[in-house]
């Protein structure tokens, strides 16, 4: 130790402290040595971009890396704090390229509070190149910073596998439910399960406690598939509870339009309601479901209440919370407080 004070003590889990680190690490992107070979109106393109894109949401999966590290190891240098924060940033900027590119897909209208990237009129499909500019940027910010560690190739895997998995969530997740196409046959909770652990919780939950994991030096491969056990679980809850917003939350709370039932989504409502529908209310799904129909949404609504989906979901959240609890217990690679920080944010959520 260098004579820091204990990590306790340094408030490291502000969010303000963690938004300076953005606005180094945009600085560096925009100083990077292919974009500074650039006009000036491509860097002001990138520079707006990226502050359009990646800080404005809750930053839960950022800042998740330091306060995973600060579990396993709890006095930390200004170094090590500094480690975390730029990992959390590079999480951050991969799921801003996601965003950009899922809103794109799904022809959504808000996001974050304010219209989707794609929306703004200077920006359409130019939007298809900034995803990948978000996504590269993640690449060149690892190599600036950490291609001296001896963990670098371990990150680099990290963030490459969390990509191809979550592109293979969102692939069946697109051709499980596509625009226009209404097979409920295929909505089943199986085929929900599968979608949200590679489209959500690989790169929502896992990664960043993996990369807290990285830090603190845990190199056990056991350590690491109970983590990804334990962070499966919680990723489905976690969509769950999204899907859920999506239909029944207030939009001026969780800063987006919910457009699931429009785009014709395989939702955990629809999977779980489908289970318990009569002929008739199946009927209705089937002649609305997927159009852009403020009337259509609603009569999936009614049904959604009719059957009372929404105690549905009240039952398994509470199943869920139990069961994550005794996973937690159960492992005894990491610290508890690892994965019950993450658990405490989420729980009955209201954005």
């Amino acid at each position: 130790m260098s004579g820091e004070p204990p990590a306790k003590q340094r408030k490291l889990d502000s969010k303000e402290a963690f938004l300076c680190v953005f606005e180094q690490l945009a600085r560096d992107v925009c100083e990077d040595e292919y974009v500074k070979r650039q006009p000036a109106y491509a860097q002001e393109w990138i520079s707006f971009m990226q502050n359009y894109n990646v800080p404005k949401g809750k930053l839960n999966r950022g800042m998740a890396v330091l306060d995973g590290l600060v579990t396993i190891k709890p006095d930390l240098t200004d170094a090590e704090v500094q480690e975390a924060n730029i990992l959390g940033w590079c999480i951050e900027w991969l799921q801003a390229f996601f965003l950009v590119a899922d809103d794109l897909m799904d022809d959504s209208v808000t996001r974050r509070g304010q219209p989707c990237w794609y929306k703004r009129k200077e920006v359409g499909t130019v939007a298809c190149n900034d995803s990948i500019f978000l996504e590269a940027s993640i690449y060149r910010i690892l190599k600036k910073h950490f291609r001296a560690k001896p963990y670098y190739a371990l990150l680099l895997d990290l963030f490459l596998e969390t990509t191809f998995q979550t592109s293979t969530g969102q692939l069946l997740d697109l051709i499980t439910a596509p625009p226009g196409v209404v097979d409920l046959s295929k909505y089943e909770m199986k085929t929900y399960n599968t979608i949200v652990e590679f489209k959500t919780a690989y790169y929502s939950f896992y990664l960043p406690l993996a990369c807290a994991m990285v830090l603190g030096g845990v190199k056990s491969d056991a350590a690491f598939d109970s983590c990804k056990e334990i962070c499966v679980e919680m990723g489905t809850y976690f969509q769950a509870q999204d899907d859920y917003l999506d239909c029944f939350g207030d939009p001026e709370v969780i800063g987006k339009i919910g457009t699931d039932i429009e785009d014709n989504k395989c939702g955990w409502l629809i999977c779980k309601g489908l289970e318990k529908m009569t002929e008739a209310q199946k009927k209705t799904i089937q002649d609305n479901y997927g159009k852009k129909n403020p009337d259509c949404v609603a009569r999936i609504k009614q049904v959604y209440r009719d059957i009372d989906v929404e105690k549905d979901f009240r039952e398994y959240e509470n199943e869920s919370y139990k069961k994550l609890q005794g996973l937690i217990e159960e492992q005894t690679f990491v610290p508890g407080a690892l994965y019950m920080k993450l658990l405490k944010k989420i729980y009955k959520r209201q954005k």
